[in-house]
């Protein structure tokens, strides 16, 4: 193994996932870093509506990009098993097959982007004296997907192979770039909410192109001619058939969060500002506890295709035991500071007063969210994926727009409106957990448990 790659084969597990997970952990913050400057200074020198025009389009961006990040996830499980199995061979043409669908599903986006920013917008509530910066910045931003795409399939790939640290150093060098020329177009050009939308495709076409060379120039089974891509029908549709589940629940999720912000968009853009600052910070705990996610799903994929069964509850374990400690310690520590995290927003007294009330009931119950999509990523390790988006479909999303049709239609409150979450990710764990069992005993044959020293 070479020494950026994690061996999830053997070895003890907690000291494994922990490095597998950091470097990924610090990509997701970065990411946000880089978001949260965006905000930070479209709200600072650019003003609350045009931090309400950035901040109301995230929900719908993520759900038109979300069925392309799942189909990364399949792209996951499917090189983490062959490269468990040693089949180098296939494991070469998925790295040639995810960048091929990465480039086009990212060419598609860009239509998708500028024909239905708009449309789409006004379906949402987006009030008349925000949607059309929220226009400006979607279809700009779209121009970014193709390089947003590489990168994602990329890091995927990488991740794979227990390799978090160089999509780490890809995204950093991007994400300086991103920093610099974001407060050049807003401060000194005035740009506004063009100009964040500007710096941000430059930086995703940077970040992409370092995974390029980095996989053109690969001396092992990782490396592909990226100027001749080729598409593999068998391994596209093993990516398919695990990753369009997850891009469909992806999807199924946002459309709920779509509702939840039509819902939050009616109470003005004072709200609106609030809950862009609040929903950004909350983004750092979960991507901390996304990476244990992450975790899960390939070590459990890379485990399954070496046939080391006697490994993929303890995986479970470590990665449910890790997930919590950060949730709480970050979700909890988002709340405590709260004010003044809010306030690196936007220093309206109301603005933080909005973003401490999503805090203290989302925030603090985010560790939930964490266990639930620990579970959900050994499903899909186990080579599951209908399951999960089922039972996701009915537990979080279903609910949640019954919630805000029933309940929140009543109270017509914030509070009741945001409450929606924790209780929607206790009953999705709690099916995640019955289904992991039924799996587990199915897919686990005793009989062919290998024999190993302890994970621990």
């Amino acid at each position: 193994m070479k020494n950026r790659e994690i061996d999830m084969l053997k070895g003890p597990l907690f000291g494994g996932i922990f490095a597998f997970a950091i470097p990924l952990a610090l990509s997701g913050i970065l990411q946000l870093l880089f978001n949260a400057v965006d905000i930070i200074v479209v709200g600072r020198f650019s003003g609350e509506t045009a931090l309400a025009a950035v901040g109301s389009t995230s929900a719908l961006i993520n759900l038109l990009v979300n069925l392309f990040i799942g189909v990364s996830v399949g792209t996951n499980v499917v090189m983490a098993q062959y490269v468990g199995a040693k089949d180098y061979k296939n494991a070469n043409k998925t790295v040639s097959t995810s960048l091929f669908t990465a480039l086009w599903g990212g060419v598609i986006m860009i239509f998708i982007g500028f024909f239905f920013s708009r449309p789409l917008l006004e379906m949402m509530g987006t009030p008349s004296n925000v949607i059309d910066l929220s226009t400006t910045y979607m279809k700009l931003y779209f121009l970014g997907m193709p390089g947003f795409m590489i990168y994602s399939f990329g890091a995927a790939l990488f991740r794979s192979v227990g390799d978090t640290k160089r999509p780490l150093y890809f995204l950093s060098v991007a994400g300086v770039v991103h920093v610099v020329v974001n407060l050049l177009f807003v401060i000194v050009f005035k740009w506004s909410v063009a100009g964040v939308a500007i710096s941000t495709v430059l930086s995703q076409y940077i970040s992409a192109a370092f995974i390029l060379v980095s996989i053109h120039t690969s001396v092992d089974f990782m490396r592909v001619d990226v100027t001749k891509l080729t598409f593999h029908k068998k391994q596209f549709m093993m990516m398919i058939r695990i990753g369009l589940p997850a891009g469909l629940q992806g999807i199924i999720f946002n459309i709920s969060n779509v509702l939840i912000q039509s819902s939050i968009n009616s109470f003005g853009s004072i709200v609106m500002a609030g809950n862009t600052a609040a929903n950004n910070i909350e983004g750092f705990v979960y991507t901390v506890m996304n990476s244990f996610y992450q975790a899960s799903l390939s070590f459990t994929s890379q485990n399954m295709g070496a046939h080391k069964y006697n490994r993929i509850d303890k995986i479970l374990i470590s990665c449910l035991i890790l997930v919590t400690l950060a949730g709480i310690t970050f979700g909890m520590g988002a709340y405590v500071f709260g004010s003044s995290l809010v306030g690196l927003y936007s220093t309206n007294p109301e603005v933080i007063s909005y973003g401490l009330l999503r805090l203290g009931i989302i925030g603090t119950t985010y560790f939930i969210c964490g266990i639930m999509e620990v579970f959900v990523g050994s499903i899909r390790g186990l080579g599951y994926s209908i399951m999960p988006m089922l039972v996701s479909l009915g537990g979080a999303c279903l609910f949640r727009v019954i919630w805000i049709f029933t309940v929140f239609q009543q109270a017509q409150t914030l509070e009741s409106l945001y409450i929606s979450y924790p209780i929607s990710w206790v009953l999705t764990t709690l099916a995640h957990m019955g289904c992991y069992l039924v799996v587990r005993k199915k897919k686990l044959v005793p009989s062919q448990v290998l024999e190993e020293s302890p994970a621990y």
